[in-house]
């Protein structure tokens, strides 16, 4: 049995649900083909950076997700080896005039997907895709509920992710950066940390970096990064060496005394791995499956959502779908490899243990007390804004 449709998305995920929201409403017809029957809690991205709160304005998913299950975190504050250095009202010094935003990650998923079968798309729950043809018109071999079928379309996006299997089958070339930092997380009840702030602990001594995400009423997603270098513990299984590990990094102990976990504990390596121009013979990538940035920096989800609203612009602007792709394409390899280039500066930065390191932020941290412009704003703005090799410079101290 063959149907032919304008779109099929490979994962109804954040990236894949909200693109088929974004064409459906454009009067394409689209199918979605998601594994999960019902979407789990695992260790991933909870938290949309300004940048991405305005991607998602501009696809109209901001209010349903701040009427859903969206938590605004106004405020942001940043500590450098247990001491506070600035709190910052971001919705007033962002040109997006928001916070973060930050969600349970099913909750969103759900979310994002019931506006996309509102749209008009046709959603397959539990299926699993077991080849992509690329071509003229590519195919997808689906199966879901006892049947195989094959199903054409103008374009496959692959939205399925790190592992991505449409990425191996369209033939892409994954290129990787180094092993630097250990990322792990875990979600976590009743803990004490301000409800309407988003809070980052550099300490780069000790190769170490907390990161906390209020979700509302007490929940929060903890993360903590460890530069590989650093001796990091195995904190992977045990919420008792994560707590401590946070600590070490400068959180309060005092925001962990009554803070039990609601959610799986996992560690990772986070070093970033993408494809360049990630569209060849129908086949289209977009979120991780094109670019895994490193989760230390908070970029993934935002990155997705740029991906959805730039291949959706591309593809109802020009009726020649295969030149759009291109050009969504190359548009995505100028916006990620902002994204990665500044990542790496911080990474750097913030994490880079030795003396060499030490050296240079004792030559930038001056400098930087006296401005705190001087660090890019990037990871906050978004990547169209200047990250030539002046603003490295100038963050360096050079």
């Amino acid at each position: 049995m063959s149907t032919t449709y304008d779109l099929i998305t490979v994962g109804g995920g954040l990236g894949g649900a909200a693109l088929a929201k974004a064409m459906a409403e454009r009067g394409a017809r689209v199918l979605v083909i998601e594994r999960e029957r019902r979407f789990g809690d695992r260790v991933r991205g909870e938290a949309l950076a300004p940048w991405g709160v305005a991607e998602a304005r501009t696809l109209g998913l901001e209010p349903l997700l701040r009427a859903t299950c969206g938590h605004e975190l106004r405020w942001i504050d940043l500590a450098f080896a247990g001491t506070q250095v600035s709190h910052r009202e971001l919705a007033a010094t962002t040109p997006q005039a928001t916070g973060w935003m930050s969600f349970f990650h099913p909750a969103m998923q759900e979310t994002v997907l019931e506006a996309a079968i509102k749209a008009g798309a046709e959603i397959r729950r539990d299926a699993r895709v077991r080849a992509i043809e690329p071509g003229r018109t590519p195919a997808a071999t689906v199966e879901h509920e006892g049947r195989t079928t094959t199903e054409r379309a103008r374009v496959v996006v692959g939205a399925d992710g790190r592992a991505s299997a449409v990425r191996k089958w369209g033939g892409f070339t994954v290129r990787r950066d180094p092993p630097r930092i250990l990322f792990s997380g875990v979600l976590l009840d009743r803990h004490q940390a301000p409800d309407e702030t988003s809070h980052i602990f550099f300490h780069p001594l000790i190769g170490r970096i907390s990161l906390l995400f209020p979700q509302g009423g007490g929940r929060v997603r903890a993360y903590v990064g460890y530069h590989k270098d650093a001796a990091p513990p195995d904190a992977g299984r045990d919420v008792q060496c994560f707590i401590a590990e946070s600590v070490r990094a400068g959180v309060d102990p005092n925001w962990y005394a009554e803070a039990i976990p609601a959610g799986p504990l996992a560690i990772f390596e986070g070093a970033d791995h993408w494809v360049e121009h990630p569209y060849r013979a129908g086949v289209v990538l977009i979120g991780d499956a094109a670019a895994t940035s490193d989760p230390t920096w908070g970029q993934g989800m935002s990155l997705t959502l740029r991906d959805v609203r730039v291949l959706r612009d591309a593809l109802c602007g020009n009726d020649d779908w295969d030149r759009a792709a291109h050009a969504y394409a190359a548009a995505h390899d100028e916006h990620y490899g902002v994204i990665h280039r500044v990542d790496g500066w911080y990474s750097d930065f913030f994490m880079q243990i030795g003396d060499e390191a030490d050296a240079r932020r004792m030559r930038a941290l001056p400098f930087i007390a006296e401005d705190a412009s001087r660090i890019p704003d990037t990871p906050f703005i978004g990547p169209d804004f200047p990250a030539g090799d002046d603003v490295r410079a100038r963050f360096f101290g050079e």
